[in-house]
């Protein structure tokens, strides 16, 4: 898994005074949870750039005053109408202790279904996973090559390496949706 480097500054103000000063220099509230004690701290907020903004989930080693801290994002907290970064919470990862993510999802492959004119609908962009943080994947991938047109890959049909995948086995995935001209293809070569 991709391990990104930010550096974090301790808070001496809590509060929602202390944060809205922060935000408006544009440095986000962070929390750190897991350790012997919870640390907060700010974060510039450019540095999330490459870990909230990305497509794949990566780990944090999270430097705060000369403490070095492995953690992964366990919440981030959005301003409902700016979307500008609001909070994040941390959680220390421990080597020998599971941890819960999500996952953002990939697909490899060609459908046969999307060949024949039908069109692939992502249901879901991740999947939450329980695994060792050594275990912890990039992406999932999903295999499409045999997805052919109306259907759909489950949760359940997903293979997985060393982690476990905590959505219902019964949630699709992706399907393959077939347009209104083949149906209508398909009707007028029925009559």
């Amino acid at each position: 898994m991709k391990q990104v480097e930010i550096i974090g500054y301790s808070r001496a103000n809590l509060g929602k005074k202390g944060s809205k000063d922060l935000r408006l220099d544009s440095n986000v509230p962070c929390v750190l949870y897991g350790g012997a004690s919870q640390l907060h701290f700010h974060v510039p907020m450019f540095l999330f750039r490459d870990i909230v903004y990305t497509g794949e989930a990566c780990t944090v080693l999270l430097n705060l005053e000369g403490k070095q801290h492995k953690c992964v994002v366990q919440e981030v907290q959005f301003h409902p109408i700016n979307e500008m970064l609001l909070h994040v919470d941390f959680l220390a990862l421990d080597e020998k202790k599971e941890v819960k993510m999500n996952i953002p999802i990939k697909f490899e492959g060609t459908s046969p279904g999307v060949i024949k004119g039908g069109k692939l609908v992502q249901k879901v962009a991740t999947l939450q996973v329980k695994a060792l943080p050594k275990n912890l994947p990039d992406v999932i991938m999903v295999d499409i090559s045999k997805l052919e047109l109306a259907k759909s890959v489950k949760v359940g049909e997903i293979k997985t390496k060393d982690y476990t995948i905590l959505n219902s086995k019964s949630i699709p995935v992706c399907t393959i949706t077939i347009p209104r001209s083949l149906k209508q293809e398909e009707a007028a070569a029925k009559k």
